[in-house]
């Protein structure tokens, strides 16, 4: 638990469950740019943090220290409002106790949810699953969700007037679409993915995708961060003969992360399902074309044939024609390149993230 300011009357208190900053994964990345930002400037917050990898004990013993100081904290510094920070599956359990002791408490409750696994959650779930999502949902002052269709989703549970669309947020860089800088990305021919290995990611698509892009452009590489079931990606690297085509260099972060997408041409994510994800807006912020899947919340940050390419999940074929079409075409990548960094400049800038953020506080904190 970390108070990152000094309380002073005019400023609301904010108590934010949050992940350890050392998590991987989209939540810690975004709960990330927090720190030391405008946020904290303007209100007093307490982070207390429900999650680290590990093991399941690493986990369960994680959660349970929150749970005790969390119980601090409603009792020696009592926040105006808690801001939980929360996804489906496991992570809805966690959450469960600290919405309920801060709804016994009187305490507004904003639940910002980061999933996109709903159907598990709660559409195809039994009842008494159901029961509790609607209690624990029906017990939250407001719900944030990260796109319109989530909003859609969301509002079979809650009523649509609870629930409020903030989009996740790029850092902008725009030295990326500079004339030297472009000659060198373009030149590079290099692909990259930033995410977990699991089947949801599509990562095993990989792969394919690269055998075929390969045949055209040998000299291309793809770049896999990220940790998980590398295990079927691994399998398929080997059986098609792409170990110095298709690199696994595990969970990139800080420094090298940077690197890499200053570095690549191309950012690839396979998703079969997706909320928003954070990978695709920071890529967008680097000035990187997208090839992606028609899924989720995508769509709505990646303009088809306009910073990028969205194909049907599992279409290794479309993906594969998509990269070959901007590596043999430099003018559509620049202009990719281009309304990538355009569009998340307009749309999805943290200044734009932290107002909308602010104004819930304000509103939640009124009522």
């Amino acid at each position: 638990m970390r108070n990152k300011n000094q309380p002073q009357n005019k400023k609301l208190k904010i108590c934010m469950i949050v992940q350890d900053p050392s998590v991987k994964g989209g939540i810690a990345a975004v709960t990330g740019g927090y720190y030391g930002s405008r946020l904290e400037q303007d209100f007093d917050i307490t982070y207390v943090e429900s999650y680290r990898d590990g093991s399941k004990l690493d986990k369960l013993t994680k959660a349970l220290k929150a749970y005790r100081e969390f119980r601090k904290v409603l009792k020696k510094d009592r926040p105006d409002i808690v801001h939980v920070h929360s996804s489906f599956g496991p992570s809805f359990f966690r959450k469960y106790p600290i919405i309920k002791m801060a709804h016994d408490a009187g305490i507004p409750v904003v639940n910002h949810i980061h999933g996109s696994a709903l159907d598990e959650l709660y559409t195809n779930a039994p009842a008494w699953k159901k029961r509790m999502v609607e209690k624990s949902y029906g017990s939250c002052d407001k719900l944030i969700v990260l796109s319109e269709d989530w909003k859609k989703k969301i509002s079979a549970i809650v009523p649509a007037e609870m629930i409020e669309v903030v989009p996740n947020y790029s850092v902008i860089v725009p030295e990326m679409v500079s004339e030297g800088v472009m000659d060198k990305r373009f030149e590079k021919k290099q692909i990259l993915y930033l995410g977990r290995f699991d089947n949801l990611k599509g990562v095993v698509d990989i792969p394919a995708i690269a055998d075929k892009v390969i045949k055209k452009f040998p000299e291309a590489k793809f770049i896999l961060g990220g940790t998980g079931e590398t295990e079927p990606t691994e399998a398929e690297i080997k059986r098609l003969h792409l170990e110095d085509t298709v690199l696994l260099p595990g969970w990139i972060r800080g420094d090298e992360k940077i690197k890499l997408l200053k570095e690549s041409s191309i950012f690839l994510l396979p998703s079969h399902m997706e909320a928003m994800p954070m990978s695709i807006l920071e890529a967008m912020g680097y000035a990187l074309p997208i090839i992606s899947c028609e899924v989720g919340g995508i769509p709505r940050v990646v303009s088809k044939d306009v910073n990028g390419k969205l194909y049907k999940p599992q279409d290794v074929d479309g993906m594969a024609d998509g990269i070959l079409s901007y590596f043999s075409d430099r003018s559509a990548w620049e202009e990719a390149s281009r309304q990538s960094l355009r569009l998340a400049d307009e749309g999805y800038s943290f200044d734009s993230h932290i107002n909308k953020l602010e104004e819930i506080y304000y509103t939640v904190a009124r009522k």
